[in-house]
């Protein structure tokens, strides 16, 4: 029998902290850096990185419903990225590193609606949470190199990571439980 695969798709800052979260996953075949939501046709990282195409840098996630939820991968996407900050993650600044949770189907959509309004109800930011709910569109694979970069590029992936400020972040606001 053949496996049935859905697509989640986040943007949550610079997606080379974005794979490793989700890709460990059992029930998660893979995760594929890219670009999603801009007004350009099959962008290169050096066009979105000038922060005037539009696009977001996300990860697209494909999975398995029967294994891991769409409720449990929003479970992860929330813890991590900075869901108060409209311009950028951390020490990666511009439009490209907005936070979005992008649905492709109604009921991604109410759940993601509905973890929004769950996180808001807890209080833990004081900031307003301005990450965008939106349906997903044209999704385009970033370059082979920025795939899997914290497994084929450990020590650049580790040093990036450990002055972005999102570990610090993390722990902050949601290591706590």
């Amino acid at each position: 029998m053949e496996k049935k695969l859905e697509k989640a798709t986040f943007a949550g800052g610079c997606f080379w902290c974005m794979v490793k979260p989700f890709d460990q996953w059992d029930g998660v075949e893979s995760v594929i850096s890219g670009y999603i939501g801009g007004h350009l046709e099959n962008p290169t990282y050096e066009e979105v990185k000038t922060g005037t195409t539009g696009h977001y840098e996300a990860v697209q996630i494909i999975y398995e419903p029967e294994k891991i939820s769409y409720q449990q991968i929003l479970n992860l996407y929330w813890p991590q990225i900075d869901p108060t900050d409209d311009g950028g993650q951390f020490h990666d600044r511009g439009s490209q590193y907005r936070t979005a949770i992008f649905y492709h189907n109604e009921e991604q959509k109410q759940l993601a609606i509905h973890s929004l309004e769950e996180l808001k109800r807890t209080n833990r930011f004081q900031k307003e949470i301005v990450t965008k709910i939106l349906s997903a569109s044209a999704f385009y694979p970033a370059e082979e190199y920025h795939q899997d970069f914290y497994k084929k590029n450990k020590e650049e992936y580790l040093e990036d990571r450990e002055k972005s400020g999102r570990d610090e972040f993390m722990e902050k606001h949601w290591d706590k439980e």
